[in-house]
């Protein structure tokens, strides 16, 4: 049994806007010790995504808020310490929701093995995990994506985006991707196969994305929202489809801001069909999706990229650094 001390952050406070450091507060416990039927994980890998934002705020959601005061919630790639569950023993790797935290008990019964094949086990939280199956059910089940399209992918450089935009490059799609760097744009055209990728800071960028998307766009796999959608919904053809995956440009603003009215630049496009999704509740084809998400992997069709911190000390600066544009791929900590 370890003998160190628990560190795990706590939610401190709500944040006004955009979080800061002083919405976390970093703790030291006990290493808790399992109960029947629970194992203790040492995390390896912890997540940090742009969700957590909503569930930081009290307000309605798909998810719950957090309370003021406990422990924020990660999935996480682990270790087994210690097992009072028949189903898992010391040394085996797991991934779970569990906490911002260097250890955590879990039922046995929520914990899953990791098979993540020959890839790390860290793309058990990315390409091989939740990102990859919310860019496949995005991508195929809403979308309907399908050869010939032009489909366009805001938030391309991020660990849903970039999987997304891979997905159609493999239908046989014209794939155009949409971030915020030189950095991310070469990185989405030379290593990920895009057909072409434009950086929404530039001042031609809705020139740069009329030239990228001569015969206008098919699909739209929506990860931003704001200026960055209503340049793409003007250049949307008659039954397109838009999946609407996440807003992250609009998490940190309050309801009642008129940036958050719409829906907007839809007023010619009565043909199109705009769907909002979450990937849990397309659990039905999990097995299909994960199958084929990891085939397409060991095959090298589809590539990824990790952005690691390291410590747990780290994960609020990892977090914020979403909301900035620092990652590049999936947003990690390691410990």
């Amino acid at each position: 049994m370890p003998t160190d001390t628990n560190r795990q952050w706590i939610l401190r406070s709500r944040p006004d806007g955009e979080p800061t450091m002083e919405n976390f507060e970093l703790r030291e416990e006990p290493i808790p010790e399992p109960g029947p039927n629970e194992v203790l994980v040492r995390t390896r890998y912890m997540s940090v995504d742009p969700y957590m934002r909503g569930r930081m705020r009290d307000a309605e959601s798909y998810a719950n808020p957090w309370t003021i005061g406990d422990p924020m919630r990660a999935r996480v790639v682990g270790e087994v310490v210690e097992s009072n569950d028949s189903s898992h023993r010391s040394g085996d790797i797991v991934t779970g929701n569990l906490y911002w935290a260097e250890y955590a008990t879990a039922p046995g019964a929520v914990l899953d093995r990791v098979e993540t094949g020959s890839a790390p086990i860290s793309t058990a939280l990315h390409i091989l995990g939740m990102p990859g199956l919310t860019a496949y059910v995005g991508t195929v089940e809403v979308g309907h994506v399908k050869p010939g399209d032009t489909v366009v992918v805001s938030g391309a450089a991020g660990a849903v985006g970039s999987v997304a935009g891979q997905i159609a490059r493999i239908a046989g799609c014209r794939v155009v991707g949409i971030a915020g760097s030189e950095e991310k744009t070469e990185w989405l055209t030379d290593e990920l196969g895009f057909d072409a990728a434009v950086d929404y800071n530039d001042d031609e960028f809705h020139a740069e994305l009329a030239r990228a998307s001569p015969n206008g766009v098919d699909l739209y796999f929506e990860n931003v929202g704001g200026e960055v959608s209503d340049a793409v919904l003007d250049r949307l053809n008659d039954y397109s489809r838009v999946a609407v995956c996440g807003k992250i440009s609009l998490y940190n603003l309050d309801p009642d801001d008129e940036r958050m009215r719409g829906p907007r630049r839809l007023y010619q496009r009565t043909r199109t069909r705009v769907e909002g999704f979450i990937v849990s509740d397309h659990d039905h084809i999990a097995p299909q999706a994960t199958e084929r998400l990891s085939r397409w992997v060991e095959s090298e069709q589809l590539h990824y990229r990790e952005s690691v911190r390291d410590g747990i000390e780290s994960a609020p600066e990892a977090f914020l650094g979403l909301f900035e544009g620092e990652n590049i791929g999936k947003q990690l900590v390691s410990m």
